[in-house]
């Protein structure tokens, strides 16, 4: 074997080594082998099944399943591509401007909700948080927001906050200060219109914040938020996984990131309709987001 070929022969070994290594990392972080505790969430059945009418009856979503075809019409609700390791606290350098929990001197913790309104997934978390009294904070995309001014009025109506998530979901750092400034600006008239109030609060997607788009935002009124605990629904690991990440890391004041749009989301309704009452019986309390 020529000194050529033993460096290539190196190479492969050293590349499967690697992909070896990462998976070894992804088992860890979504384990495989267990169940859930027998009142826990239960896994989705094989093949897909209607969505339920209700979270508490019926089988559970299967993974992948889409809300109902029968939807109120045409719409552009599509994934929101890129949600990668950019999002999350350390998507960019903390600013002490973004909230990452909020000071509390009681268990109160902050449910939020991303990339909607959906026509099936936000009726379904909707439902749940009413069902247990919970209030929660809502980051609307604007492009889906005007499909759906309709849904935009149930979220008020039900006690929660509808907050600013701008209006097509691009990194705002990658932007010019006027594109930016349309992004926002233009989702907090839509809200406005809709409500008769604008936004207070807005979140950048993937937590990229930066101090051109921070004066942004404060210009236009809101306070930037970011969040403590990500869910991980966006990877979709499965109902468990994702109740159990709220679970172990909750604690007072945490902000915790979900979506209800932006994708598939039938694990996030699932694992939401399992944590919530869980977390209320530790004496946990979800309020909405106050700035």
């Amino acid at each position: 074997m020529d000194a050529d070929q033993r460096t290539n022969t190196r190479r492969m070994f050293l590349q499967a080594a690697v992909v070896v290594g990462a998976l070894s990392v992804v088992r860890g972080l979504f384990p495989s082998d267990g169940g859930p505790p027998e009142a826990g969430p239960r896994q989705p059945s094989p093949s897909p099944a209607p969505e339920p009418s209700a979270p508490a009856a019926g089988p559970p979503l299967s993974a992948g399943q889409a809300g109902p075809a029968s939807g109120p019409g045409p719409y552009r609700l599509r994934p929101m591509a890129g949600e990668t390791s950019r999002s999350g606290p350390g998507a960019s350098p903390p600013h002490p401007e973004v909230a990452f929990h909020l000071s509390t001197d009681s268990r109160e913790i902050f449910l939020t909700f991303d990339d909607g309104p959906h026509p099936a997934y936000t009726p379904d978390v909707l439902r749940i948080l009413r069902r247990h009294g919970a209030r929660a904070t809502f980051f609307v995309i604007g492009e889906n927001a005007v499909e759906f001014p309709g849904l935009l009025r149930a979220i008020a109506d039900d006690g929660h906050a509808v907050a600013n998530h701008t209006w097509s979901h691009p990194q705002l750092t990658t932007l010019p200060p006027g594109a930016v400034r349309g992004e926002l600006g233009h989702t907090s008239e839509l809200i406005e219109e809709v409500l008769g109030t604008a936004p207070d609060l807005a979140r950048a997607p993937y937590g990229d914040w930066d101090e051109p788009s921070l004066d942004i935002c404060n210009a236009l009124g809101m306070s930037p938020v970011g969040w403590a605990i990500d869910s991980q629904d966006w990877t979709l690991p499965g109902a468990e996984n994702i109740a159990y990440t709220v679970l172990d890391q909750l604690h007072p004041g945490a902000i915790v990131l979900s979506h209800d749009g932006g994708g598939e989301r039938g694990q996030t309704v699932e694992a939401l309709d399992w944590y919530l009452p869980r977390l209320l019986d530790d004496g946990y309390r979800p309020v909405r987001i106050e700035p």
